[in-house]
């Protein structure tokens, strides 16, 4: 009975993330708000109940009250993590958050299944990552000087001697210096110098794109590189490298500078190859890993072994050899999940992430500030060339280069710095909120100024029409058949005569000639009387 409700729950947790999948692309074309809220909500009930039912099987496969009580533990931190982050930032991305927890919830099943003390330790990481996330967005959107000269070496002076503190004082594992312990806490700094550079090369290219600025920028992050070169930790400085080049390129647009990266880049490579035996080994694993299976190649057979055995509905929960795979809960996650969850499953688990980075290129071109989208565009670079760089290893694709699947994959600084980078990438959401809402209230502004301008001038047009009101300064116009003013010249003022259409002398001709026709005609009546 056991067997049937395995077999039957991995068909079901297939639909489900196929049904979650396709909601994080279908979303972007839904302009209605409400429509989108309700795709959105209908992605926690998938998340919830894959959960559900993965928990389920790893229950019932073992007979351990304890994973119920893991389960009610992981359960209660997803749904935290989205109530907080809805209720505490009303304008957030409820798709990033989903996606979040998603993968999160992803990461729970698998570590859960391979070792269940370190499961107890993911969760404990994840909620206290959360917590602290939680006050990353209100920074991004408070702190106003985060672009400022100042903080611009602040970022250069903690990235380096980060670094710098791994070179002397890290440990060496596997041959590389990754990390140091502190109270028995593993500490990995390169995860989070990946945020402060982001912010540092922003920071220097807002400021100037001029050749010497460029010149010195790039001085400082080749330093970067060159201290996990000599640290060993290829990974974060392949992942460093290619941030800067792409940064590089869409603040300066300018091809030369990316094809001569590229070119310092495949020197570099080849200069490695040489330099470092591990990097020979991986290289000669990744032509040819059954050549050399039992001297650096039985990772890489091992991980093609296991995606091969799962095919694509993959084994079920426990039915098949994941714990067999080198650091399965760690750098070859992928190839565990997809071994007994099956190809299809890790086909959508690669999709969430490139929902992930749409939606952090979404946000960058969006923004006005120039700093804020070098920030979005550095930090979603970061993102998905580990991903790819973590997926392309396990599936024979690239060299293996050691480094983590972010969120899914197990270890404390690689969840908290991701938790992080995600928490920055909401506030910087949140920021274009905000410059959105000013552009709508500027334009309101103008079309009311608009407004009240037509007003006025309406009114000034309705007061200078003869409606009988005397307008300022303005003479009023004389009634029908009323007299008409003399015009002053500046003489004394004649008396005006009547007879229209004649000038004055001409009136005082007529008058004379008529007085002496009068007078003549009265003589000649005298003279008829007598």
């Amino acid at each position: 009975m056991v067997n049937i409700v395995v077999e039957l729950s991995k068909y079901l947790m297939i639909l489900l993330i196929i049904s979650y999948t396709y909601q994080c692309f279908t979303v972007f074309g839904y302009h209605n708000p409400e429509k989108k809220k309700r795709i959105l909500r209908r992605q926690n009930w998938l998340m919830f109940e894959m959960h559900f039912v993965a928990n389920m099987v790893l229950f019932l496969k073992t007979n351990e009250l304890k994973r119920i009580c893991l389960y009610l533990a992981e359960a209660v931190v997803l749904l935290a993590a989205i109530l907080l982050y809805t209720r505490i930032y009303p304008m957030v991305s409820r798709l990033i958050v989903n996606n979040m927890c998603m993968l999160l919830s992803i990461g729970f099943i698998m570590i859960s299944r391979l070792n269940f003390q370190k499961a107890v330790k993911q969760v404990i990481i994840a909620a206290g990552g959360i917590a602290i996330s939680l006050a990353v967005p209100v920074i991004i959107r408070k702190m106003r000087n985060l672009a400022s000269k100042q903080m611009m070496i602040l970022y250069a002076a903690v990235g380096i001697a980060a670094l710098l503190s791994v070179l002397v004082l890290g440990v060496t594992s596997d041959g590389a210096k990754l990390g140091f312990s502190i109270g028995g806490i593993g500490i990995q700094p390169s995860e989070f110098v990946k945020i402060v550079f982001v912010f540092f090369v922003a920071a220097s290219l807002n400021r100037s794109t001029r050749f010497r600025n460029v010149v010195i920028t790039t001085a400082l992050a080749a330093f970067h590189v060159l201290i996990l070169v000599v640290s060993r930790d290829l990974g974060a400085a392949l992942i460093i490298f290619v941030t800067y080049l792409v940064m590089l390129y869409v603040a300066t647009r300018q091809p030369l500078y990316m094809l001569a990266g590229l070119g310092a880049g495949c020197a570099a490579s080849v200069a490695a190859y040489y330099l470092f035996a591990h990097v020979r080994t991986r290289v000669l694993a990744w032509k040819d890993p059954f050549a050399i299976y039992s001297d650096g190649g039985y990772q890489v057979a091992q991980s093609l072994f296991a995606i091969g055995t799962g095919s694509w509905f993959g084994m079920g929960l426990f039915q098949g050899l994941a714990d067999k795979i080198p650091v399965p809960d760690e750098d070859f996650i992928f190839s565990a999940i997809s071994e007994e969850m099956g190809l299809i499953f890790g086909l959508c688990l690669i999709l969430i992430c490139l929902s992930c980075y749409v939606m952090f290129l979404n946000i960058a071109l969006q923004l006005m500030d120039m700093f804020y989208k070098l920030v979005a565009l550095g930090l979603g670079t970061c993102y998905i060339f580990q991903t790819f760089l973590t997926i392309g290893g396990v599936t024979k694709f690239i060299p293996s280069t050691g480094v983590t699947l972010p969120l899914v994959s197990y270890g404390g600084s690689s969840v908290l710095s991701t938790l992080i980078m995600f928490a920055i990438i909401q506030g910087l959401y949140i920021l274009r909120e905000d410059e959105e809402e000013d552009i709508e209230r500027r334009k309101e502004q103008q079309k009311l100024s608009r407004e009240k301008a037509g007003v006025n001038a309406s009114r000034k047009k309705e007061s200078s029409r003869p409606d009988g009101k005397k307008e300022a300064g303005r003479v009023p116009e004389q009634k029908a058949g009323a007299k008409r003013a003399p015009q002053s010249s500046g003489r004394p003022a004649r008396k005006a005569y009547g007879t229209p259409g004649r000038s004055i002398d001409e009136e005082i001709g007529a008058t004379v000639q008529e007085a002496l026709r009068e007078r003549k005609s009265g003589s000649e009546s005298n003279k008829k009387d007598r």
